[in-house]
């Protein structure tokens, strides 16, 4: 009888667990797998490449016609190759910006985020595995599209006042420039995602960021235009694929790290807000 007793009060014991850690590899890893999980991803990222090309193309096939028959349009005058084949990118910086914020105020609207922050408590790693996935995938689109846009266009104009090698000084910056900058936009728009959790929110500040807010700026005096314009968003950024600038553009570098402050302020508002209030 103590024998039965005493091996029913044996205190049972759970089966061990594998023990999980929650590393950046594994973060990143997991935001990368949802990334192409979603239909939209390649529709997206399709849209995006086509617009580089397509719109390229098509304004390099526009240039060689005019130059053919002697009648060029005054806004292809000074055009260049290079300038030509990146006409697209304003058109491509929408689409890669608007799957930026559908990466993450998508999962606010499906509700997926509590499940993410369950598995990923700290929650900032989260953002950063996003930005950073999103950005790195955003600007080997862009710089594919930019130097696919370009063979092709070189070609078309070839033999025109606008032709370029490669070699060309400068050609090869511009490219890698457009190539960062949409990556640049991809990640504005993942935070802004995190930061408004609305896509319709996030969609409206980064199209009126990109391209409203530099049309009513025209709107000031001209003393006001030439110290504010060169450091919107959308100047900075295309200052660092021009070919050549002016007084009133800011040069690559200085371009690059203007939206480079841009981009810090998003994420840094995002990081904020995912760390001081709830889901």
């Amino acid at each position: 009888m103590s024998t039965l007793t005493a091996t029913a009060e044996e205190p049972r014991t759970a089966p061990a667990r594998p023990a999980y850690r929650v590393t950046g590899r594994r973060v990143l890893a997991s935001e990368w797998a949802k990334l192409w999980s979603l239909r939209s991803t390649w529709i997206t990222l399709g849209l995006g490449l086509l617009f580089l090309v397509a719109f390229g193309v098509i304004s390099a096939s526009r240039y060689k016609s005019g130059i053919d028959s002697g009648h060029i349009d005054e806004h292809f005058a000074d055009s260049t190759a290079v300038s030509l084949s990146l006409f697209g990118t304003n058109f491509a910086q929408l689409a890669l910006g608007v799957l930026g914020v559908l990466v993450t105020a998508g999962e606010y609207s499906t509700g997926m985020i509590r499940s993410t922050l369950a598995a990923v408590p700290r929650r900032l790693p989260v953002l950063w595995s996003k930005a950073t996935v999103f950005g790195l995938v955003a600007l080997v689109v862009g710089t594919v599209g930019g130097c696919v846009a370009y063979l092709i266009g070189s070609g078309i104009v070839s033999g025109t006042p606008a032709a370029m090698s490669l070699s060309h000084a400068g050609v090869l910056r511009s490219l890698l420039g457009a190539g960062l900058y949409l990556g640049l936009v991809g990640v504005i728009g993942a935070a802004l995602g995190a930061l408004l959790r609305s896509v319709a929110g996030g969609i409206s500040v980064l199209v009126a960021s990109l391209m409203l807010i530099p049309g009513l700026i025209s709107l000031l005096p001209s003393s006001w235009q030439d110290d504010i314009s060169p450091y919107l968003p959308s100047n900075a950024g295309q200052s660092m694929f021009a070919l050549t600038h002016d007084a009133t553009s800011l040069s690559p570098g200085a371009g690059l790290l203007v939206f480079l402050c841009w981009t810090a302020l998003a994420l840094g508002g995002a990081a904020y807000r995912l760390v001081r209030s709830d889901v």
